[in-house]
C-alpha cells in the first residue's frame, strides 16, 4: 500500500538531510538510516513504499542489504551510488535493485526516478485487473503476484513489469528497446544491459534453462519471446 514514506539509507549526514528536506518538500516522509546494520530492523518498523540504498556504507553494505531485504520487503528499492562501474550497477539489478542513479544526481531526476517507480509499482489500472493465465503459470497484475505450480514466485518490482509485459504480448518478440520503455519508461541509450539482467533473473526463477531456455526465448537480433505453451511444469523437459 502506498503510504509515501520513503527509507534514505545514506551515511552522507548531510547530502541525506538535503535529500531529506527536498523530498519533503514534494510530499514524502522520509526517514534516514546511516548505518547499515539497522536497515533490516528500521524497514521492518516504518513499512516504507520505497527504499533508497547507498551502496557504501557503515555496517552491511548496501548490496548485501538488497539481497537481505528482498525476501520480505515487496516495494520498489532504488540504488544511489557514487560508484558508477557496470558490475555494481549488475549486481544491484541481480540483488534486487529495481532502479539506480549515480551520484551526484540532480535533485529533480531523483524526483522523477522515485515517482516513477511509485506508479508502476502500486498502479491500479483497472484494465490490468485480468490475471493472465497459461498452464501453471497465473500473474495476477493488481495484486502484482505471480504462481508456478501454486508456488509464489517473488520477483522485484521491474522484474514483475518485465514478465508482465512479456506476457502481456505472448507470441510476439519485443524488443530491448521497447521493453526498456515500457519498464523504466525512457529512452533507451543502446548500451544499458539491464533488460538483459532481468530476463536472465527471470528465467533462473521461472526455472527456464539459461543456456537452452524455452519459456523466454532470445530472438537473436530481435529481441525476447514469451512462449504461451511451455508452462506445464515447474521444470521444463
Amino acid at each position: 500500500m502506498l503510504n509515501n514514506t520513503i527509507l534514505l539509507v545514506e551515511d552522507d549526514r548531510r547530502l541525506a538531510e538535503l535529500v531529506k528536506q527536498f523530498l519533503e518538500a514534494n510530499s514524502f516522509l522520509v526517514y534516514i538510516e546511516d548505518n547499515g546494520n539497522r536497515v533490516i530492523r528500521q524497514c521492518q518498523n516504518i513499512n516504507p513504499s520505497l527504499v533508497i540504498l547507498d551502496i557504501m556504507l557503515p555496517g552491511k553494505d548496501g548490496l548485501t542489504l538488497c539481497q537481505e531485504l528482498r525476501p520480505d520487503y515487496k516495494g520498489p528499492i532504488l540504488m544511489l551510488t557514487a560508484r558508477n562501474e557496470d558490475v555494481d550497477q549488475v549486481l544491484g539489478l541481480e540483488y534486487g535493485a529495481d532502479d539506480y542513479v549515480i551520484k551526484p544526481v540532480e535533485p529533480r531526476v531523483l524526483l522523477a526516478r522515485i515517482r516513477a517507480l511509485l506508479r508502476r509499482y502500486y498502479q491500479d489500472d483497472p484494465r490490468e485487473q485480468e490475471s493472465l493465465v497459461f498452464d501453471q503459470l497465473h500473474i495476477q497484475p493488481t495484486a502484482r503476484k505471480v504462481q508456478l505450480c501454486g508456488e509464489d514466485i517473488h520477483l522485484s518490482s521491474h522484474e514483475f513489469d518485465l514478465l508482465l509485459a512479456l506476457a502481456g504480448q505472448a507470441g510476439t518478440v519485443l524488443s530491448r528497446e521497447s521493453l526498456f520503455n515500457q519498464i523504466y519508461n525512457r529512452e533507451y541509450d543502446g548500451l544499458d544491459r539491464s533488460i538483459d539482467v532481468r530476463v536472465s533473473q527471470l528465467r533462473k526463477k521461472l526455472f527456464d534453462s539459461a543456456e537452452n531456455p524455452v519459456r523466454i526465448k532470445t530472438i537473436w537480433g530481435r529481441g525476447y519471446l514469451f512462449i504461451t505453451d511451455a508452462w506445464q511444469q515447474k521444470i521444463p523437459v
